[in-house]
């Protein structure tokens, strides 16, 4: 795509394009439209709102924080108005609020439906962004904002023999809106991560049998999903402003705060008690137990021997609870799982388990999955539960070029790099919801979504307020901020879990870098605030962004 003025006839030109229609995007357009009076455009590669959720519409699909939680705080009236129905909320109940939260703000006449985007160009001459869809659709704007999401662009395992296979396959983050009939067949589920934890035991209720193919054995937490009570229901409305509080001021951005407490600090006797309740109250808030369960390999030593203890004591197959047991990284360097009768799945007689980092997959063929071992496992079905090309996967699968005809994709080529996870140097105007560098995947998401786009919105008034074209982080800047975010991760135990989707290591080929800030939500929200509060210390705002890094060159 050449951004000249004689290729922008039929362009519809607005402020901002928006990418994406998820959590991010429909409060980006929310903010931009009726906060700023700016015109927008969102683009959204499905045929609905919803984002994650309306691409995660696998069995089991649920979040896994609170559902008082993982709600939009912006507005009373809001949150005053829509009554959650469980502790955990399912995809279903999700894509319900965000439909009403569509409906409530009338943003769907400025959402553009099924408009994959191929490629966005910045034309300097004309500080302009030119965006293209894949149905030839072309837009210009001042302002892009990726709001792609963090888990959308999914990771397909290139396995020999895929093609030739003559059952089904489905991806879980491509799943078939009229959903998947497993009655009676044999399917084989590869990956044991989030997805295929909650996957497993719903896909078990009804195939003839389930084979589940773990490389890397996890820790789960149950999640004790239950009604809410109308006493709780009372409660969360009525303490709205308690709750967010909460929340901006935790380190992951859920309602309750770590322990400061060591676990070195208890009896091995009062420790176990306080990890066998956490147990039993269910959910994320288990790594809350002590304040260096992520920076002391013996206190996460301690965690995760209870944790593998409690697999023995709930799998009765004492050969499979050892393979489920087997666990090679610390407890919550991965994304930590909650479930609903995982482990208590493979007391099934339908169930069986592979271990494949003792025999790993050879390749598909036309009747199932054989492993190295020589063993063929008949299948009619496989679902792949192998996650994402998590946080850069969104971006860099589309053609997102720069000053001087620079590609994402070649100055991510290292890895990413941002400033504040909101910019990147040589991409004027882009700003980048929960992008590599900011806290995003290790959060409570829309606690960060809401950050960012009111960082974003108030920073795009500042520009326009001061008549102030363009910004883009200063080279110096982003250096700096790549540093602290490897410095953040080195001071936890987070990237001591080797196949992590953190550091980018189920795709193959892409650089390992550990992709999130570690060092915690309120540490990074008090960040935003004071560099909006220094003048944008970091960035560079003009007319002409490229001739303002040459004087600081000079």
């Amino acid at each position: 795509m050449t951004p000249a003025t004689s290729q922008s006839r039929g362009a519809k030109t607005v402020d901002a394009v928006v990418i994406g229609a998820g959590f991010a995007g429909l409060y980006q357009l929310h903010c931009l439209r009726d906060r700023l009076g700016l015109s927008v455009q969102v683009l959204e590669a499905g045929d609905g709102v919803g984002g994650t959720w309306y691409w995660n519409r696998y069995p089991g699909a649920r979040c896994d924080s609170e559902s008082h939680s993982y709600a939009f705080y912006f507005d009373e009236a809001l949150l005053q108005e829509w009554e959650w129905s469980e502790r955990y909320p399912g995809q279903a109940e999700i894509m319900r609020y965000l439909n009403h939260v569509a409906d409530r703000f009338d943003l769907r006449r400025d959402i553009r439906f099924n408009a994959r985007v191929a490629g966005a160009e910045y034309d300097a001459a004309s500080n302009r962004w030119h965006v293209r869809t894949e149905g030839g659709e072309h837009y210009v704007a001042t302002y892009l904002i990726t709001a792609v999401g963090c888990l959308s662009a999914a990771n397909v395992p290139d396995i020999p023999g895929r093609e030739n296979f003559d059952g089904r396959w489905f991806h879980t983050g491509q799943w078939p809106q009229e959903g998947v009939d497993f009655t009676g067949k044999r399917v084989g589920m590869v990956g044991t991560g989030s997805t295929g934890i909650q996957a497993a035991p719903v896909i078990a209720e009804t195939a003839g049998h389930l084979t589940v193919f773990q490389r890397t054995a996890n820790y789960s937490i149950p999640a004790r999903n239950a009604k809410l009570t109308e006493e709780f229901k009372a409660w969360a409305k009525a303490n709205t402003g308690e709750i967010r509080g909460l929340m901006q001021a935790s380190t992951n951005g859920h309602p309750f705060l770590i322990q400061d407490r060591s676990a070195h600090d208890v009896s091995p006797e009062e420790r176990e008690a306080i990890y066998q309740a956490a147990w039993d109250h269910g959910g994320l808030k288990f790594r809350a137990s002590f304040r260096d369960l992520l920076t002391d390999k013996a206190a996460n030593d301690t965690a995760a021997e209870f944790l593998r203890a409690q697999i023995g004591k709930v799998v009765k197959d004492p050969k499979t609870a050892a393979v489920l047991a087997n666990i090679d990284h610390p407890f919550a360097t991965k994304r930590p799982p909650i479930d609903t009768g995982y482990f208590e799945a493979f007391n099934r007689d339908n169930v069986s388990l592979v271990d494949l980092r003792a025999s790993p997959i050879e390749r598909i063929t036309p009747n199932g999955i054989l492993t190295r071992d020589g063993a063929e496992h008949p299948l009619d079905i496989i679902v792949f539960a192998t996650g994402f090309d998590a946080m850069t996967g969104p971006l860099l699968r589309m053609d997102i070029t720069g000053r001087d005809g620079v590609t994402l994709q070649h100055a991510w080529r290292e890895g990413p790099k941002t400033y504040l996870g909101l910019q990147v140097s040589g991409f004027p105007n882009l700003f980048t919801v929960t992008g590599p560098g900011s806290p995003s995947v290790l959060t409570n998401m829309p606690v960060c979504i809401e950050q960012h786009v009111e960082w974003i919105t108030d920073c795009i008034a500042h520009l326009r307020a001061n008549g102030i074209p363009c910004i883009e982080p200063t080279p110096e800047a982003m250096e700096g901020w790549v540093a602290h975010v490897n410095d953040a991760a080195n001071a936890t135990l987070l990237p001591q879990a080797g196949h992590s989707w953190y550091l980018g290591a189920n795709v193959p080929g892409k650089p390992r870098v550990f992709m999130p800030y570690a060092g915690g939500m309120a540490r990074y929200r008090a960040t935003c605030a004071d560099v909006a509060a220094r003048g944008y210390d970091g960035f560079v705002l003009g007319a002409t962004a490229r001739g303002a890094l040459e004087a600081i060159d000079e």
